[in-house]
């Protein structure tokens, strides 16, 4: 009998599988499928301070290996997730959940993040810093260690429950970047996020996608994924959450080796609504067949 579970800032799981934000809604419709208690976690839908549409479509582009989206942060808002989101995800799901908070301005992060730390079943704050900075020119929070500590210490000073720094791939030095968080206070880092893509239709000469460009995720960005929450398992002495292109055990096992405590599964879940599910029962049998008896054991096992 193998050991799946893992603990992440004192939430024990029952394994390291969490569906990433913006790929499972608020649970309720992948309940439909099957009953999502196995899930050692959920990443809700990512929230702002205000209800979003979201981008113009089209907003979906099919890649190899892969997608671009540019859905926009189209959200029902903090106060609507707060009151109706996450009580109605609370009679189907028993277990703390991951809840992810968006914003354009260090006081909208502290806003949202100050709501939410009351809501009872939010067990962890993941705190994306991809967004724009629409103060700052446009540019992403988590391009700059500066501002991602800024937000990070922020968002520390009005909450209670731990805070996990949802990081940008598109930077020059990863571990700068997640050392500036926890060096901020904090608890946990979470990486990667979509990588900026782009695709065109030949035969309209314009991009497919109504913003122009978005962000690229799915099995192609894998091995960029792996080496980055490599480099930040390295550098820093809080827990990571690897995400990136994760479709199968393996590259759970794989994601945890590199220095991942736990893994979010994201793009798999818009091609194949079982994916989590099929990760969660396949991944007794890879840990048997590769000898490892209690999964915190390979965490970080890549020197």
């Amino acid at each position: 009998m193998v050991n799946t579970k893992v603990t992440l800032s004192g939430l024990m799981m029952d394994n390291p599988i969490i569906p990433a934000s913006g790929t499972f809604g608020f649970g309720r419709e992948f309940a439909e499928y099957y009953d999502i208690n196995i899930l050692g976690s959920i990443c809700t839908k990512g929230t702002t301070e205000s209800a979003r549409f979201g981008n113009p479509t089209p907003r979906v582009a099919e890649c190899t290996a892969g997608m671009i989206n540019s859905v926009g942060l189209q959200n029902p808002g903090i106060d609507e997730v707060i009151s109706f989101e996450l009580p109605q995800l609370a009679k189907i799901y028993s277990k703390p959940v991951i809840a992810n908070i968006s914003g354009f301005s260090v006081e909208e992060f502290v806003t949202c993040c100050q709501k939410i730390d009351s809501a009872p079943n939010v067990g962890i704050i993941e705190v994306n810093i991809s967004c724009p900075n629409v103060r700052h020119g446009g540019m992403a929070f988590g391009t700059s260690a500066e501002s991602a500590a800024e937000v990070t210490k922020a968002v520390k000073a009005v909450t209670t429950k731990p805070i996990y720094m949802k990081l940008s791939p598109n930077v020059t030095s990863i571990k700068e970047i997640a050392a500036a968080c926890e060096s901020a206070g904090a608890d946990g880092i979470s990486l990667i996020n979509t990588l900026l893509g782009m695709r065109i239709d030949i035969g309209r000469r314009k991009p497919i996608i109504a913003n122009k460009m978005g962000g690229f995720s799915g099995k192609a960005i894998f091995p960029i994924a792996l080496r980055m929450v490599y480099e930040a398992a390295q550098t820093v002495n809080i827990p990571v959450i690897g995400m990136g292109g994760i479709e199968t055990a393996e590259d759970v096992i794989e994601m945890m080796m590199a220095g991942a405590t736990a893994v979010q599964v994201g793009a798999a879940n818009l091609v194949n609504p079982y994916a989590c599910k099929n990760i969660i029962e396949d991944l007794p049998e890879v840990m048997e067949r590769l000898k490892i008896k209690n999964i915190n054991d390979i965490i970080g096992i890549v020197k």
